[in-house]
């Protein structure tokens, strides 16, 4: 009896020591395997700052690619053309020979673009001090162009404040009236017998709205580098914050 005691004894030992064991390599190799979710959650910080940093990237190569000579001119995507609604005047203008004065023309006009946009990025910088982290989290979550959107939202209206008369300042220093005008008076004097109403463009808004126009199209471009390529994201936070939409 006392032989069966001790017998049972030791195998109530054994099986208690196979279970322990046995459970402690289930704990382990539970904490080995993955859960599945290995996307790293970001704080609200680390959002914020990566928006920042996206946008001070774009903001500053969109200015840099167009503030110089040739940036708007030699570029397709933000060519500043004969005004549309003075298009006649340039069909006037190529007939009578004119086609000189008509290149000479739209060269000043992406000039006074050129010159301009150089003044943007001040104003850019000061929209991303002031986002906020419902921004951020908007635009990280949002479409291609969401930090373009919330660019032209925020400061449209000063930049075309800031542009105009920079804008003006360049005009005529190009001497833009020089080629503008005497195209202009050709083609007013015909309406006199053709009816159509007379050509008054104001050239300085039209190349401000122009310019706003070509740098919000580079902003977008710039932004949905960042997004879609990973060697466009320059600083870590970038990769960070714009990687963990991939993962």
């Amino acid at each position: 009896m006392r032989n069966m005691n001790k017998k049972s004894l030791f195998l109530g030992l054994i099986i208690s020591l196979f279970f322990v064991t046995g459970c402690e390599i289930l704990s382990e190799l539970g904490k080995s395997i993955p859960s599945g979710n290995t996307t790293t959650e970001l704080t609200n910080s680390e959002i914020v700052s990566g928006l920042k940093d996206a946008l001070t990237v774009g903001a500053r190569k969109s200015v840099d690619i167009l503030a110089v000579e040739n940036g708007f001119y030699k570029d397709a995507s933000v060519f500043i053309k004969f005004p549309q609604e003075a298009i006649k005047v340039k069909e006037y203008a190529l007939k009578l020979g004119m086609d000189n004065q008509v290149n000479k023309f739209e060269e000043t006009l992406n000039r006074a673009a050129e010159a301009a946009v150089k003044e943007a990025y001040p104003v850019f910088a000061n929209a991303i001090t002031n986002m906020t982290f419902a921004d951020a989290k908007n635009i990280l979550h949002g479409s291609d162009d969401a930090a373009t959107q919330y660019f032209r939202k925020q400061t449209w209206s000063q930049l075309h404040d800031l542009f105009y008369p920079k804008v003006k300042q360049a005009t005529e220093k190009v001497a833009l009236t020089k080629y503008w005008d005497p195209l202009v008076t050709q083609y007013n004097k015909t309406t006199i017998v053709t009816g159509n109403p007379k050509i008054e463009t104001d050239l300085n808004e039209y190349v401000t709205q122009k310019a706003l126009e070509g740098l919000f199209v580079k902003l977008a471009i710039e932004e949905k580098q960042i997004r879609e390529n990973p060697a466009a994201r320059v600083t870590d936070i970038l990769k960070k914050v714009f990687g963990s939409l991939t993962n």
